[in-house]
């Protein structure tokens, strides 16, 4: 099928990098990310899956007779394979409904713009007392001058993914606490996190999901890490990233004129999982 192997090409340009440096001990602070904070492994991101109402047929097809959530339809041209919708609606309710809601929700707030990425840089405050998370990648400016720069700023982050990671000083200079309870009311369509779970998302809701949507959520989540980290307090001059210094007012205009862009990028995609979640969400459960 030539869209299944267009799309494995596409995905194994990322995860064939990532399992190499794996098998060999090496790490990557940006291009890593998607492969370990996420619980996505490259060979499922390989995968190639229509979406919904597609149904499959030929020899390659026939694989699919041992996917989990596929059925065999029977077509004019011999047993075919689709989604099984009612299946999954079944088995995944309660994970349709959350994604549902956090991507309504979020759809339907205003965008913090403001925020400049201090959720990377309240990870590594007071780090001379807790070390810092990414141990192989010095600071820009020193832990001194990152504390000053935490201590200087007004912190809001919204999202608890992000959140929860601080230093325990920093939790308490943040405006707003965030917790998973609150996380449904919290999330807003400027955070780069949020947008970054588009991707978390789209593979939660697959194989409802055309991958062809899974990889645009997956793209961008990359781009979005990339930007994060060149905003973050960490020297990547080694990677050959110039850093966002947010620090200073030109640095946080490049930051907003870009988290700006990411922004408008995944409202269309957001959009788009959340009619996957509504469809999903409206098929019988017996």
């Amino acid at each position: 099928m030539p869209l299944a192997h267009s799309h494995e090409a596409r995905a194994r340009a990322f995860g064939e990098p990532f399992v190499e440096r794996r098998m060999t001990g090496r790490k990557h602070p940006i291009e890593d990310f998607l492969f370990t904070y996420y619980t996505q492994k490259p060979g499922q991101l390989y995968r190639w899956h229509p979406g919904l109402n597609v149904v499959l047929t030929g020899q390659e097809a026939q694989e699919r007779a041992t996917w989990k959530f596929y059925r065999a339809v029977e077509t004019g041209q011999g047993t075919g394979y689709e989604f099984d919708v009612q299946a999954f609606a079944q088995a995944r309710a309660r994970a349709i409904e959350f994604a549902r809601v956090i991507l309504a929700g979020t759809s339907q707030r205003p965008g913090n713009f403001a925020c400049f990425g201090l959720h990377e840089w309240a990870m590594a405050y007071k780090s001379e007392d807790n070390g810092i998370r990414h141990e192989y990648l010095p600071l820009r400016l020193g832990a001194k001058g990152t504390d000053a720069v935490v201590e200087s700023e007004k912190i809001r982050c919204t999202h608890f993914d992000a959140f929860r990671f601080y230093t325990p000083q920093a939790i308490e200079l943040n405006e707003l606490q965030p917790t998973r309870e609150t996380q449904r009311d919290l999330e807003q369509p400027g955070c780069l996190h949020a947008n970054m779970d588009l991707y978390k998302w789209a593979y939660k809701l697959s194989p409802a999901v055309p991958s062809s949507l899974v990889m645009d959520c997956f793209e961008l989540a990359w781009d979005i890490r990339t930007m994060d980290m060149q905003a973050s307090p960490y020297d990547l001059a080694d990677w050959g990233h110039e850093p966002i210094r947010i620090e200073t007012p030109s640095g946080k205009a490049e930051y907003i004129r870009r988290q700006k862009a990411f922004a408008s990028r995944a409202d269309h995609l957001r959009l788009k999982l959340l009619e996957v979640a509504n469809n999903l969400q409206l098929a019988p459960k017996d």
